[in-house]
């Protein structure tokens, strides 16, 4: 991608995210902006959310988000100012469910073995013998 791009991104995400804290309150769980994908033509834009809670939760979260989307859309344009409000299509973004599995086994892995104690390692060095 472009430096704009990357630029438009960001603070997209930044003001989404700010939209979100303030104007939206979700009952027993909590909305968080992961990602956003504009498009190059900066037309249409992707927003990935995650939806810490429970399933039903998750799904109620995103519908309220896919309802209000022209709300967003026009308080997203009154603080970014672009040629064109892009149009935002809401995702669920179910990555860090999919990482809580992996954490948990590498937090259950065993210890690493200790190190041998420097004796040890001179004893299974053979002795080297002087030139004559």
């Amino acid at each position: 991608m472009s430096l704009r791009v990357d630029k438009v991104r960001e603070l997209i995400r930044r003001e989404l995210s700010t939209i979100l804290e303030k104007d939206f309150r979700n009952e027993g769980c909590l909305v968080t902006i992961h990602d956003v994908s504009p498009t190059p033509d900066m037309r249409q834009c992707f927003v990935y959310v995650g939806v810490i809670g429970k399933p039903h939760q998750q799904d109620a979260a995103l519908a309220k988000l896919v309802k209000a989307r022209g709300f967003i859309q026009r308080d997203l344009y009154k603080r970014v100012k672009l040629r064109s409000s892009p149009q935002l299509f809401f995702r669920l973004d179910k990555s860090v469910e999919r990482g809580v599995p992996l954490l948990n086994i590498i937090d259950n892995l065993p210890p690493p073995l200790p190190d041998l104690p420097p004796e040890a390692d001179a004893a299974a060095e053979p002795p080297i013998k002087p030139a004559n």
